[in-house]
């Protein structure tokens, strides 16, 4: 099994069997228009689950009960404010957390009085507290700032890095098909965007800026070495820099993703962990998002950018032109009479 899998590395790298990402360039931008459109459309129609943190209200907490069902506490609360919105979550298999609209001091008391005696435990087992929308203001507006500082560094200093504002481009317009996505398939499942999911979100673009970074490279690399005698095309050179760095990507994906799962459905789901919950969800999402964007969109946007270029447009003029020459010289000779 290792063995092929080596000699399948190798033959990517070599150029003896490759995928053609950047020829099938239309189907990716199709596949990735609907995933985009998609992760705008559902959010507008089914909305965004934010954690009590942004939309704010009463919570109340009870560490550890017999029965850990979400149906006593919905009952308790709706006994004393009867049209109240309640979310319950079950933590870490014997514990209970109710989140509400916000009360007034009056039915917050009244209500942990209800969990108390729905759950068979004292009052003083319930913990209360009440959370304001101004914090998870605060941590929006923050988010927003670092997200453009980033967007806007990066695409800075990857232009200066590789000499072209186009591979730039191409990166950051692959990053933020990155997080609509993320963002659309948290709304689409109904998973709660916290805090906690906002920075595993802002997390995710290192690592899918790292990924596309390695490929650039690589097509640097290739575009450079090939100069004007090369019998490859622009886009052949980004296809096979593509191959090249294929396994690669995979590797580190995988190794990426394994540890992380394994925060999310062993400590999240094992310990009962909300924060590694919303990190690890957010991050094993767009780990996984920002693999294929990489392959598919990053890399042949960046060919599509380039082939218009006057140089580039001449050199590939004159590959596809000497193989139409080396095929009829082929064609006519076989076609000569045998004595």
């Amino acid at each position: 099994m290792a063995n092929r899998l080596t000699t399948f590395g190798n033959d990517l790298y070599t150029g003896k069997r490759s995928f053609n990402f950047v020829g099938g360039r239309k189907k990716w931008y199709t596949i990735a228009g609907i995933l985009i459109l998609l992760s705008v459309v559902v959010p507008l129609l089914t909305g965004i689950n934010f954690s009590i943190e942004f939309r704010g209200g009463s919570q109340f907490q009870i560490a550890q009960v017999e029965n850990a069902t979400a149906e006593p506490a919905i009952e308790a609360v709706h006994s004393v404010v009867p049209d109240a919105e309640v979310r319950v979550a079950i933590v870490g298999g014997t514990g209970v957390r109710v989140q509400t609209d916000q009360l007034d001091q009056a039915d917050s008391q009244d209500v942990t009085g209800a969990l108390a005696e729905a759950y068979d435990v004292p009052e003083s087992e319930v913990t209360s507290s009440f959370i304001g929308p101004s914090w998870g203001a605060d941590v929006t507006r923050q988010a927003l700032v670092g997200l453009v500082a980033f967007l806007l560094l990066a695409g800075i200093i990857m232009a200066l890095y590789f000499r072209t504002w186009k591979m730039s481009l191409a990166a950051i317009l692959a990053l933020i098909g990155d997080l609509v996505v993320t963002v659309g398939i948290y709304a689409a499942v109904g998973f709660e965007i916290s805090p906690a999911a906002t920075i595993g979100i802002l997390t995710i673009l290192s690592y899918s800026l790292y990924d596309t970074v390695v490929v650039f490279d690589k097509i640097r690399e290739n575009t450079a070495e090939d100069g004007q005698e090369s019998r490859r095309t622009f886009a052949e050179s980004v296809n096979l820099a593509v191959n090249q760095t294929l396994v690669r990507s995979i590797n580190t994906s995988v190794v990426a993703a394994l540890p992380v799962a394994a925060i999310l459905f062993i400590g999240a789901g094992v310990l009962g962990a909300d924060t590694l919950r919303d990190i690890s969800l957010a991050l094993l999402i767009g780990i996984l998002v920002g693999t294929w964007s990489t392959v598919f969109v990053a890399a042949p946007l960046y060919s599509q950018l380039r082939e218009g270029e006057p140089a580039i447009s001449r050199h590939d003029q004159k590959v596809l032109k000497e193989r139409e020459r080396a095929a009829s010289v082929s064609t006519g000779a076989e076609a000569l009479p045998t004595a």
